[in-house]
């Protein structure tokens, strides 16, 4: 057996499993409340027969019927209870509509062998096998099949049985036959109408059946994408800032769509807290740079991923919290976003293990590297600043000194303030650092440093778990990175993005979120059937998946339109009571409603065939069936118009009428009334123009008994078949499955008692002509016959059968009614949790894209598993690196602008607004790729496919001229902060371009960057340029006045780590007239 919830894992397919379970729903939601209405229907009747009977005065002459009565009374009470309480099972559901229908047929034969055995007519119930046929078919849980051969067995026996008891086998008789012939005529038509009615049900029920499943599913995919956001945003953002994020998220794409949203203020939002009494860790690779120049693209990811993933599993354990990567720098915090007294010795004893880590790499590779570790205690502003590629970071001076503490420090110790040693309570011995002496910056302020003594190197080391040091040949046959890597891999640190395709969420579990539960992660890519042999936390979870859909879908079916509390209908009747979602489904168009008129027009043949077999053929008769013929010959030619007229563009007219009948409701419910209001008038308007005989008095020698006419005995016989006509009548407007509920009740109610009056008060009652027999005379004489027979017996049974079938067919409508305001409710909710679900869909598309390029987010996600590093390799890409210096003189701590947090605002407005630029079509190609405190940096030429990198030189270089307008419309964007906010900040800007290699790293954060030479001078182009100016290497330089700008050498300068370079100023006057390259 497949395995379970493979039906609506794999949207779109119906195997065995959707089958069976639609099969489920449909016993239980349709067919069960279905068959408490027959049940219903049938008790209210066996106890009317049994009034009836006792109303004939001498019970013990029924005693049959009172029996059977009884018993099938019985029986249904039974029943109902057990259906009611859900106690009967699908498979003893369909054994309860047998053992139904058994006990209605037996009722039945009972009635015509008692009758029989009184006086036999040649109708006797056949209103009540009519009864019984129709109901296998509507209210009884039978495939279409098994109802098809029910009502023929149902229909054929009963014509075998009065043939036989009648003796029209054996002495054919002319009326007899024509009785049996019209008889037949009307059970096909309630075998033809029932399986109308069935087959419309049946497409309805698929029809919300597929709208339920689809509806689970959307919410299952909702709750996916929500957790999807949740891991994604705690990848990048702690918990205590990614759900006011994504709040604001949700709200701006509504208000996208919404003109008239104006915004309430002229600021960005900020997401930005203080904290107090933290300790902040930076730490530096020292000698990583020139091993990553000598590393290929993918052994520089990798390398870094170990790392920096060895880095974060440390920080873990110390209750540390990885604020972000910058090249080969890690900084984190501790104390964030909790308080924890512990902060200081959590951030030296993380050092310590970073130094150890770094120290086993040296050992066991060989290669030169060490890690430097400066740590600072103080306060912090934490949060995010920007719209896009956001990155959670911390300021404050605090910040700025833990960073001069690491740029003096010394390789392989962990240098510390007087602060943090304050804070270590004696925890680790210390020895002075002598900071001052490395760092003019700590001279200025005085500040006292230390260096942390790692208990560890006062004990003997333990046996060496690590790789031997390669010695001799064989480390001159392998590179340094290679033997970095090799040993790094053996780590095992967790790839990018990987906590997101299992089940528990690794990046959910760094921060502590109080009084929460820990999210689970759901995979980013489209959801595929999961490995059930994975694990048995991940079958349980998919199983629970399954269970809560067949309990929605139970749910849905146990819902009853009577008694059930809904929140969309009112207690009592189907009504919605959301005024908007009633008049759509009054107003909603009604697929194949041009059907029902068909189905209604077969009736009306089958009331024509009987009056034609049976009626006398009178000018009444003729006249009143004609005209109704040619008004039903009128609407089914409206209505299929459409079909029949496709090659004659002459009746467009008509053609465009005629596609309206299912989509325009007034034109539809008139067709509908005069349609069901001429079927109903046509089969009894007769009865009434019937030529009524005069009335005889009775002789002396006739013992009361009047002589009764061939007229007289005419009508008798044929009030039986009037009775038939009206029951088709009733059954024609009930094939209006989707007609309003109250016109159809309407339409009833006036014909059952127009029907009633007729049958009762039109006559005389004091005929009694159905007291002779129109076959053989039975052994009682006709004195009996008609006492037993007499007119209150018909007039009864003709009631009791009108309202059988008025009842009936009222509750089946309103059950109806309900299904089709249940389909409508679903796709309603279908519609608008689609769209919920299309906004979550954008808001992870945007939440993605906040992290990663959108090129590079494809590697992640969609429909291809790609689990492997991303890195690529670019020939030649321009980077750009933008900083506001003044920002760090304007940068003050104090009350008046709540310890910094103003300053923080006005530098989230500058950043947002340069992230605004990055909308601007022009410059598409330009990427963010982090903010360093007040630095931008930025790159173009990221978002060209690999393999292309070469073709197109020219691309290659209008880049560098796109960076260069992004770079000025930066510099206009600053000039209209500074008139706002009177101030006067700067711009300085280097650029440079050239090769680089691009990748995704860290598996708890995972963060996009770029590396090598051409991004190291890009910065030092920044860092030694000037304010207002745009600072470009010499190569650039020359591209760039190919491409018509113009460029001022500034000279040699001394660049760190390059030597002396000879560097251009962009003139930015010119720039964006001469410029080429965005063309």
């Amino acid at each position: 057996m497949p395995a379970k919830g493979c039906y609506f894992l794999n949207e779109g397919e119906e195997g065995p499993d959707q089958d069976a379970l639609y099969e489920k729903y449909r016993l239980t939601s349709q067919h069960g409340p279905l068959l408490l209405t027959l049940l219903l229907v049938a008790i209210a009747a066996c106890i009317a027969l049994i009034a009836i009977a006792f109303s004939y005065g001498d019970p013990s002459s029924q005693q049959a019927v009172l029996g059977t009565a009884f018993f099938t009374l019985a029986m249904f009470v039974a029943l109902y209870v057990l259906v009611y309480a859900e106690c009967l099972v699908r498979r003893w559901l369909r054994a309860s509509a047998l053992l139904i229908w058994a006990c209605l047929v037996t009722l039945g034969y009972v009635l015509v062998f008692d009758s029989w055995r009184k006086a036999a007519c040649a109708w006797e119930q056949v209103p009540f096998f009519l009864f019984v046929v129709f109901v296998v078919y509507t209210l009884l849980p039978f495939s279409m099949q098994g109802a098809v051969v029910v009502g023929v067995i149902s229909s054929t026996s009963h014509l075998l049985v009065l043939g036989t008891l009648m003796g029209d086998f054996s002495k054919p008789s002319m009326k007899v036959g024509l009785q049996l012939l019209a008889n037949a005529v009307i059970f096909l038509c309630g075998n033809l109408t029932g399986a109308f009615h069935k087959h419309q049900l049946q497409d309805a029920s698929r029809d919300l059946f597929t709208y339920t499943v689809k509806c689970i599913q959307i919410r299952r995919k909702l709750r996916i994408e929500k957790r999807q956001q949740e891991n994604l945003l705690l990848s990048i953002l702690p918990a205590h800032i990614s759900m006011g994020m994504k709040l604001t998220i949700i709200e701006r794409l509504k208000e996208r769509g919404d003109r008239r949203y104006m915004p309430d203020n002229n600021f960005h939002s900020l997401y930005v807290k203080r904290h107090q009494n933290v300790s902040i860790l930076y730490a530096d690779i020292v000698g990583f740079t020139r091993l990553a120049s000598d590393c290929s693209p993918k052994e520089l990811v990798v390398m870094l991923n170990e790392l920096f993933g060895k880095f974060d599993q440390i920080a873990k354990a110390n209750e540390c919290m990885r604020i972000k990567i910058l090249g080969d720098c890690y900084y984190c915090v501790s104390g964030l976003p909790v308080s924890l007294p512990t902060h200081a010795r959590n951030c030296v004893k993380m050092g310590l293990d970073m130094c150890e880590a770094i120290k086993q790499v040296r050992e066991a590779t060989g290669v030169d590297i060490s890690m430097r570790v400066g740590i600072h205690s103080g306060n912090v502003l934490c949060g995010v600043i920007g719209l896009r590629k956001w990155q959670y970071d911390v300021w404050s001076h605090d910040v700025s000194l833990a960073n001069r503490m690491e740029a003096a420090g010394v390789p392989g110790r962990v240098h510390i303030t007087e602060a943090t040693l304050n804070h270590l309570d004696k925890a680790y011995e210390v020895e002075d650092g002598h900071g001052q002496q490395r760092d003019p910056y700590l001279k200025e302020m005085n500040i006292r440093t230390y260096l942390v003594i790692d208990p560890r190197s006062q004990q003997p080391p333990p046996p060496s778990q690590h790789l031997p040091k390669p010695k001799g040949d064989a480390a001159l046959k392998l590179r340094a990175s290679v033997r970095m890597t090799r040993y790094l891999e053996s780590w095992g640190a967790a790839r990018p993005f990987a906590h997101l395709n299992h089940r528990e969420s690794v990046s959910s579990s760094e921060t502590p979120v109080p009084n929460g539960r820990r999210p689970k992660a759901i995979p980013l890519r489209r959801h595929r059937t999961p490995d059930r042999s994975a694990s048995p936390k991940g079958r349980s979870e998919d199983d629970s998946y399954d269970d809560e859909m067949l309990s929605a879908i139970e749910g849905l079916s146990s819902t009853r339109p009577c008694c059930s509390k809904s929140d969309d209908f009112y207690t009592f009747g189907s009504i919605f009571l959301e005024k908007r979602f009633e008049r759509e489904y009054r107003l909603a168009p009604i697929p194949r409603a041009r059907h029902y008129f068909a189905c209604a027009s077969l009736v009306f043949i089958c009331i024509l065939l009987v009056h034609i077999l049976l009626m006398p053929r009178t000018t009444a008769l003729g006249v009143s069936f004609g005209l109704v013929a040619c008004v039903l010959g009128l609407v089914l030619g409206l209505c299929f118009a459409d079909q029949f007229l496709r090659c004659c563009p002459g009746w467009a007219t008509l053609r465009a009428i005629s596609e309206r009948v299912e989509t325009h409701p007034l034109l539809r419910l008139s067709l509908a009334i005069l349609t069901v209001g001429s079927l109903l008038s046509v089969a009894i308007v007769n009865l009434p123009l019937f030529p009524l005989p005069d009335v005889g008095e009775p002789a002396g020698n006739e013992t009361g008994l009047r002589v009764v006419s061939g007229r007289e005995r005419i009508l008798c016989d044929l009030l039986p078949y009037y009775t038939c006509s009206c029951i088709l009548a009733f059954v024609a407007c009930s094939v209006f499955l989707r007609m309003s509920l109250e016109l159809k009740a309407v339409l009833l109610t006036v014909a059952l008692v127009a029907y009633l009056v007729l049958f009762n008060t039109s006559l005389c009652p004091r005929w009694d002509c159905c007291g002779h027999s129109l076959g053989t005379p039975t052994k009682t004489n006709d004195t009996r016959s008609s006492a037993l027979c007499s007119w209150w017996d018909l007039k009864t049974m003709v009631s009791f059968y009108l309202v059988l079938f008025y009842t009936t067919l009222i509750m089946l409508s309103r059950q109806i009614d309900y299904y089709c305001r249940l389909d409508c409710l679903w796709k309603n909710k279908f519609k608008k949790e689609q769209e919920e679900f299309e906004t979550m869909e954008n808001v992870n598309r945007l939440l993605l894209e906040n992290v990663l390029p959108a090129h590079v987010a494809a590697h992640f996600i969609g429909d291809k598993l790609n689990e492997d590093w991303y890195h690529q390799s670019y020939d030649c890409v321009c980077v750009m690196f933008a900083s506001v210096p003044d920002f760090k003189v304007f940068y003050t701590e104090c009350d008046v602008n709540k310890e910094g947090l103003e300053c923080l605002r006005l530098l989230n407005e500058i950043i947002a607004d340069f992230d605004e630029l990055l909308l601007k079509p022009k410059f598409s190609s330009v990427e963010k790729i982090k903010t360093i405190g007040s630095t931008y940096m930025a790159a173009a030429g990221l978002s060209v496919p690999s393999g292309h990198e070469n073709q197109d030189l020219e691309r290659q270089h209008a880049h560098i001229g796109t960076t260069v307008e992004f770079s000025i419309a930066l510099m206009n964007k600053l000039d209209g902060i500074n008139r706002h906010s009177f101030n006067s900040f700067r711009l300085r800007v280097g650029i440079n371009h050239g090769p680089v290699i691009a990748g995704v790293i860290g598996a708890r954060k995972p963060q996009y960057d770029i590396w090598g030479n051409t991004v190291n001078v890009a910065s030092r182009m920044e860092s030694t340029g000037e304010l207002g100016k745009i600072q470009v290497t010499e190569e650039t330089c020359t591209t760039l006045q190919g491409l018509g700008y113009s460029c001022e050498c500034r000279g040699l300068i001394n660049v760190k780590g390059k030597g002396e370079l000879r560097t251009y100023f962009v003139c930015t006057d010119t720039a964006k007239f001469q410029g080429l390259g965005l063309n």
